[in-house]
């Protein structure tokens, strides 16, 4: 049964999803009424092959690429999971970070199997970000393989300077992979300045649905056919299955007006951002913004406030849809592996919320949510002090 909003409920956790754009839902939901398989000949198959055809072409026109660069896919963890196999097959060691999402660390500590020196760990600083230094000791050192190091941080949005780790990598030989999901459809991302090999992106991060995304593959990129699924030959042989046409069209839709509004719709979600964090800073005593000192997605906020565990939080507000860290380790015991390895303790790491903002969001919600967490931060402060007295 399909649970009831109210109409008071603010919607702040675009990284674990965003509300499929209008665009994106109406050519899905037309998708779904396409016969064809796209690899059919007849002109049912076709058709959808078309519509599939599109989609890549918008994604590519968002991302500067070649649509023939593009291999869709369930979504960014099973890009991850491709691109990562792919490299270790042909390299034998994978070099990324702490801070990386669950995707990436753990297919990496899977694929490593605890082999000595086949998975390099950075960490990085209480800002969030890796020491270009540090990584061009372990690049020089290690010559080739494969880097993984993602574009923006889900918890946290900081986003990391790829550059300059990528020119140390491929002057060592070593191929780059990125995951993007955060980043893509965020803020304009130029893959012929960006000149990473491999990248993953979800296609429900950026206003599309769920159970649909895309691995960039760069051509000339010195990588093996290594495919996690087997079958006809889909998707130039790296991805065997009949593709999802009404997935891959609302990806497309999504792509096209995520560029189309880039340029107005960042300024004003990081505006949004900023409202939210002056109000809540100034209104709830001991907060703290994490990573604000580095660069930042416009739209995420992880904000820590001492003597609130934030599940006991997010339950005392449940108009405000907010999260306490990736949506993927949600109901962990663990706390955050990106906060601890910034350097917070485990009381800080348990004590702070991710809000997530997007194309949606507006200014009353932001005030609404912030009322909201000001009277939430208040109530579990004073029954955490009560308990402690007693």
């Amino acid at each position: 049964m399909e649970v009831a909003m109210s109409e008071a409920s603010v919607y702040l956790d675009y990284n674990a999803t965003a509300p499929m754009r209008p665009e994106a839902l109406r050519v899905a939901c037309d998708a779904f009424h396409t016969v064809g398989n796209a690899s059919s000949i007849h002109q049912h198959g076709r058709d959808a092959a078309s519509k599939v055809d599109r989609a890549r072409r918008q994604l590519a026109d968002l991302l500067s690429c070649s649509p023939g660069e593009l291999i869709f896919t369930s979504g960014a963890t099973e890009a991850n999971n491709l691109a990562l196999q792919a490299a270790y097959a042909q390299h034998g060691l994978i070099v990324t970070s702490a801070v990386e999402h669950p995707a990436v660390l753990e297919t990496a500590r899977a694929l490593a199997g605890g082999a000595s020196g086949a998975l390099i760990t950075l960490p990085v600083d209480r800002d969030g970000q890796i020491d270009p230094d540090e990584f061009r000791a372990v690049i020089r050192q290690h010559g080739t393989a494969l880097v993984s190091i993602m574009l923006a941080n889900n918890e946290t949005g900081v986003i990391t300077d790829l550059s300059p780790l990528i020119e140390a990598a491929h002057a060592a030989g070593a191929l780059v992979h990125t995951d993007a999901t955060q980043f893509v459809g965020r803020l304009p991302l130029d893959l012929g300045d960006l000149a990473v090999d491999l990248l993953s992106l979800s296609a429900h991060k950026f206003g599309g649905p769920q159970g649909v995304g895309a691995l960039f593959i760069r051509r000339g990129a010195s990588l093996p056919q290594r495919p996690l699924v087997f079958g006809g030959g889909h998707e130039r042989g790296w991805r065997a299955g009949t593709l999802n046409v009404p997935g891959i069209v609302g990806l497309g839709a999504a792509a096209e007006a995520a560029h189309r509004l880039l340029d107005d719709e960042a300024p004003r979600i990081t505006k949004l951002r900023d409202l939210l964090e002056n109000e809540l800073l100034e209104r709830v005593p001991g907060s703290h913004v994490n990573g604000s000192r580095a660069p930042r997605l416009p739209g995420v906020s992880s904000i820590t406030i001492p003597g609130a565990p934030a599940d006991a939080l997010l339950a005392s507000m449940p108009h405000v849809a907010a999260s306490d860290g990736s949506a993927c380790s949600a109901g962990a015991p663990s706390p955050s592996h990106v906060l601890l390895a910034m350097g917070l303790s485990r009381d800080a790491a348990d004590s702070t919320v991710r809000f997530s903002l997007g194309h949606a969001t507006t200014e009353q919600e932001i005030l609404r949510a912030v009322d909201a967490t000001v009277r939430a931060a208040s109530q579990v402060r004073a029954v955490m002090d009560a308990t402690a007295g007693s």
